[in-house]
Parts: C-alpha cells; structure tokens; sequence
C-alpha cells in the first residue's frame, strides 16, 4: 500500500511549485552558498530534492548538484525544468532510508521537509539522517530544516495552515497532535496538476530541539546549531522560538 507522502507527490508538479511554501528558494539557496564559503568545487546532495527548485538554483549558480527523491513525477518535473534552463543536474530516484552513497558529498541539505521528518516511524526518519550522514566526506556539512515541536504546544496547527494557505494551496483539517508521538495526523487535500482532488491522511513528526541535537551526537556530528527557519530567510541571527513553526539545522563532522 502507498503511503500518503508518495500518493501526495504523484502528478503535482507544477501545482507545487505555486505553494506558498515552496517561493523561498532563492533566499535559502543564499544562506546555503554563505554556509560553504561560495566555494565552487564542492559537491552536492539535495535529498529529497521534490521538483529540483534548490537542486536548479544551486546549480544555476555553478554548484555540482545531485538531487534525489523517492517520486518519479517529482523527478520528470525537476528534469524538465532543468533542461529549460541547459542546467546539467545528476537527479536520480532513490529512498532515502536506503541511499547508496559514501562519503561522496561536502554538504548535503534536505529542505522544506525534504524526506526527514514525513516517515511513518521514528526508526525510518533516523534512517534518512544516518543515510545523509553517510553521503558525507569526513568533513562534510548537512543542513536540513524539520518542523519545531515546540510550536504545537502553544498554537494550534490547523489555525496556522489555515493563516499561510492561499487559493489553490494544498489544505489541512482535522488536525490533532499526539503529545505521546509529536505527531500531527491530520487529513490534507490537493488538487493534482490534472485537476483531480485527493483526500490524503497524514500524520507528520515534530522534533524538538533536544532530540535533533541528540539524534545528530548519535551519527558523530561534533558542532550542532538549531535555528528558526524564516521561509526564503535562513539565518543564523534566528533564536529558535515557540513561534517558529520550522527549525533551521546546521550540523558539522
């Protein structure tokens, strides 16, 4: 049986890439460059890359990029868009609980809740860090964002889903979070980029900071910094707050 996060992704393509969420590539593609030092001959790994936009902005600005997902739909849109532009992209499906990389990349990022953080268990989203861990060279660099579980213990999701949707966005209902979890069940509608309306039940996991930083102690990562995550407005000036519904991940071998 499919699980929500593959049938969620097949044919949305186009409708993705009009998300509210998904308008801050350029932004986050700036912090990332400030992050390696605007250095051209690193590699690489966009896990979880949906349709290429920070793959394509990386590589548009010269960067060797290799995108990976799970959906095949996502990946024909990431191709196309990247042939458009005469961009030389290596996008290859993968899971990301079972990638075959080792020590290939200096940075690997997985943004916008790439693949980490969508998995059905806990044990399964581990696996995806383990995995970007292991894509990394001895001195290599992740950064991911993932959602703050500090959030719904002061707001109600659905109310923020609800403030941030525009028309012809992806919605969300019945949302109920499980203190016991730090899941978000919740059911989310779309429209597929052939006008079809699917009613998709999710749940999500929420990670507080302990539990990131100890996760990433685990895979040996030595330097550790949890921010908020301002959508297309990554920074390090960004204390992580009840208020922020993402947080920002910077972890260094």
């Amino acid at each position: 049986m499919k699980q929500w996060y593959e049938s969620l992704f097949e044919n949305y393509g186009k409708k993705y890439d009009n998300e509210n969420f998904t308008q801050g590539t350029i932004g986050e593609c700036n912090f990332i460059e400030k992050e390696i030092d605007f250095n051209k001959s690193l590699k690489i790994i966009d896990i979880g890359c949906g349709t290429g936009r920070h793959s394509i902005e990386l590589a548009r600005r010269g960067y060797k990029v290799t995108g990976i997902d799970l959906s095949e739909s996502q990946l024909a849109r990431a191709k196309e868009k990247a042939k458009a532009q005469n961009l030389q992209i290596d996008f290859q499906k993968h899971d990301a609980r079972k990638l075959p990389f080792k020590n290939e990349y200096d940075l690997a990022i997985m943004l916008c809740e790439g693949a980490f953080s969508l998995m059905e268990t806990d044990e399964m989203n581990y696996e995806i860090l383990r995995n970007a861990t292991n894509s990394l060279k001895a001195t290599g660099k992740l950064i991911f964002t993932t959602l703050n579980g500090l959030f719904p213990l002061f707001h109600p999701i659905e109310e923020f889903c609800a403030s941030t949707t525009e028309e012809g966005d992806a919605t969300y209902s019945k949302n109920t979070f499980d203190l016991m979890t730090f899941r978000d069940f919740n059911i989310t509608t779309v429209e597929d980029d052939f006008g079809n309306k699917k009613e998709l039940e999710c749940n999500e996991r929420y990670y507080v900071p302990s539990e990131i930083t100890w996760l990433l102690k685990s895979l040996e990562f030595k330097k550790i910094d949890i921010y908020g995550a301002k959508l297309g407005a990554f920074s390090r000036d960004d204390k992580l707050t009840t208020e922020d519904f993402e947080m920002l991940v910077i972890a260094e071998k």
